[in-house]
C-alpha cells in the first residue's frame, strides 16, 4: 500500500514537473509565429512598408534575434522540469552549453536593434506616428544589458559549482527573453481600445511584460530555493 502511494506520488510529481515547460512553450507560440512571418517577409522580398523598412534594409540583426530567441525559448523551457534534468543530466549539460551562446545572441542582437534601428512608424487613426519613445528604448536597453549580465553571472556561478545561483541567474535571463510572450497579453488593452494609443500606453504595455516575467521568476526562485 505504501509502495502504491509512493508510486502515485512520484507520478504526480513528474506530471507537475512537465506542466511548467509546456506553459512556457505555449507562451512562446505567438512570438514564434510573429518571428516566422517576419523571416518570411525578409526572405521573400516583401514590399517595404513604414513598419518593416528597418528590417528589410538591415536584416541580419533581426534574423539572428528571431532564430536565437526561438531556440532559446523552446530549449530553455525544458530546464524547468526537475525530473527531466535529474533523469537526463548529460542532456541538461549539453543544452546548457547551447543556451548560453543562444541567450547572448538574443540579448546582443536586441541591444543592437535598440541602438541602431530607427523607430517604426505606424498608421494609426489616419495619423502616421511612432509610439516607441525614448522611455521604451531605455527599458529595452536595460533589459538587454540585464539579460547579458544574468547570463554572465550564471556562467560564473556554474564555474564555481554554485548550482542554486546558476539556476537563479539563468531563470532571470530566460524570464526576460520570454517577455514577448507575456507582452501579447499585456497588449490586450492596446488592441481593444485604440483611443489609448500613445507613447506612455505602449511603454506600459511593453514594460509590464518584462516586469511580470521577472516578478514570477523571483517568486519561483524563492519558492524553490531549497
Amino acid at each position: 500500500m505504501n509502495d502504491q502511494i509512493q508510486v502515485n506520488g512520484h507520478s504526480a510529481t513528474q506530471k507537475s514537473n512537465w506542466r511548467l515547460p509546456f506553459v512556457l512553450i505555449a507562451l512562446s507560440i505567438v512570438p514564434l509565429l510573429a518571428g516566422s512571418v517576419r523571416l518570411f517577409q525578409i526572405g521573400s522580398g516583401a514590399p517595404v512598408t513604414m513598419e518593416n523598412a528597418r528590417f528589410i534594409s538591415a536584416p541580419m540583426p533581426v534574423v539572428l534575434h528571431i532564430i536565437s530567441a526561438a531556440i532559446y525559448s523552446i530549449l530553455g523551457a525544458f530546464q524547468f522540469s526537475a525530473s527531466f534534468r535529474r533523469n537526463n543530466p548529460s542532456w541538461h549539460r549539453t543544452s546548457g552549453r547551447l543556451l548560453i551562446p543562444l541567450g547572448l545572441v538574443t540579448a546582443f542582437s536586441g541591444l543592437w536593434m535598440t541602438l541602431f534601428y530607427t523607430q517604426p512608424l505606424i498608421a494609426d487613426a489616419s495619423v502616421v506616428a511612432s509610439f516607441d519613445g525614448s522611455y521604451l528604448q531605455a527599458i529595452r536597453f536595460a533589459v538587454s544589458v540585464a539579460m547579458i549580465s544574468f547570463i554572465y553571472l550564471g556562467l560564473m556561478a556554474i564555474r564555481k559549482r554554485n548550482i542554486p545561483h546558476h539556476r537563479a541567474w539563468m531563470m532571470r535571463s530566460y524570464a526576460l527573453a520570454l517577455g514577448a510572450g507575456t507582452q501579447v497579453f499585456t497588449h490586450i488593452p492596446w488592441f481593444i481600445f485604440p483611443s489609448i494609443h500613445s507613447e506612455l500606453a505602449r511603454t506600459l504595455c511593453m514594460g509590464a511584460g518584462w516586469a511580470i516575467n521577472i516578478a514570477v521568476a523571483e517568486w519561483f526562485i524563492s519558492e524553490n530555493r531549497n
